[in-house]
């Protein structure tokens, strides 16, 4: 069950308490579900109850006893716990997880992308500044990925260094044939890289090209558009510290473990991983399509890019318990675990090559 189908089951149980006439309020449009915080348990939480508090005139509490009863109708939820002043936490059956891993596997790094055309045309405009031209370039692969056609135009020249070191495309035209006149205008201007003055020294070098594609791209689109990016050559350094290197290394530890799992003999198969570190790491794999269709409306490629240091976060705990230890000979939960691990280093791939960054096998 993913979180898009999660958030239509707790619709679906306040749906029901309505019209049993256990509550009194309007359903709401979405529930926002997403992993427990500090406190919470299971799978995933919702604060779907604390919304309808008020307009239903009961403690928040109350509403979630009433909403916790419905769910446990869903053959998928295996348990429901209320937590603090009203958050539901909900735990998912096994099965679950392994249709959620399975479907990763199955479309691969097109996980989360839309299935055909949306009809949308998009035209983004931003100054030929390097940021903004970077931050426009991610964000049209993000929309393509939801099947808009974008076309993006430039105030001044980019400059040509810009296509051949940051894989920028400055053709700028992707709209497919579709008619462009009542395209969507938006406008795409971060915070722009801080320009060095004579006489006035920075901490830092200001120009991202010495730090290759990849690591300039991370350097421009991991801070919030509001944010001035740091260009510094701490995003190449090796270790824990840097999230580009979590996230890619992460990656390749996903792609070594298969490649050790096929030499043992055993290759990965959905299903339980028998492991307590793998629900913050399933909710993760679970709203990757949501963050992706919320990077591409809200034009955040920083969105994305925070979620695949989630993501990466959430996979480093698994990886020690995916290959059998000694004699251990590989069991259905190796497999399984196996099948989790490679499933979040797709989504780490996928959400890579949207950044226009690589994804390297060997790091």
């Amino acid at each position: 069950m993913t979180p898009v189908e999660l958030s239509r089951t707790v619709l679906h149980a306040v749906r029901r308490a309505v019209d049993e006439g256990e509550l009194s309020v309007t359903v709401p449009e979405r529930a926002v579900v997403t992993p427990p915080g500090p406190g919470g348990c299971g799978d995933y939480a919702t604060n779907i109850a604390l919304q309808l508090a008020r307009a239903a005139e009961q403690p928040p509490r109350r509403v979630a006893e009433v909403l916790r009863v419905r769910l446990l109708d869903d053959h998928r939820i295996t348990d429901v716990v209320v937590t603090g002043a009203g958050f539901l936490n909900l735990s998912l059956e096994s099965a679950a997880s392994a249709a959620l891993v399975d479907e990763i596997l199955r479309r691969g790094r097109r996980y989360g992308h839309a299935a055909g055309l949306s009809g949308n045309v998009v035209e983004l405009r931003c100054p030929a500044e390097v940021r903004a031209v970077v931050v426009a370039d991610a964000t049209a692969r993000l929309l393509r990925s939801q099947g808009d056609s974008v076309r993006i135009t430039y105030d001044g020249r980019p400059a040509p260094e810009w296509e051949s070191v940051l894989g920028v495309e400055l053709k700028g035209v992707d709209t497919q044939g579709v008619d462009t006149d009542g395209a969507d205008d938006v406008t795409i201007r971060p915070v722009p890289v801080p320009v060095p003055v004579p006489a006035v020294p920075l901490p830092a070098p200001a120009d991202p090209l010495p730090l290759g594609k990849d690591a300039a791209r991370w350097a421009l689109l991991h801070p919030a558009a509001h944010d001035r990016p740091r260009i510094t050559g701490d995003h190449l350094v090796q270790r824990e510290t840097n999230p580009l290197f979590r996230v890619r290394y992460t990656h390749a530890r996903t792609r070594a473990l298969l490649r050790n799992a096929d030499d043992l003999g055993f290759r990965p198969e959905p299903g339980p991983a028998h492991t307590p570190d793998t629900a913050p790491l399933v909710a993760a794999l679970g709203d990757h399509p949501r963050i992706l269709t919320a990077a591409a409306t809200d034009h955040a490629p920083d969105r994305l890019a925070r979620h695949l240091v989630t993501v990466a976060d959430a996979t480093l705990p698994l990886l020690p318990a995916v290959l059998p230890l000694g004699e251990e000979k590989p069991s259905a939960a190796h497999r399984a675990r196996l099948a989790l691990a490679e499933a979040a280093g797709t989504v780490l791939a996928g959400g890579l090559s949207l950044l226009g960054i690589d994804a390297p096998d060997h790091l």
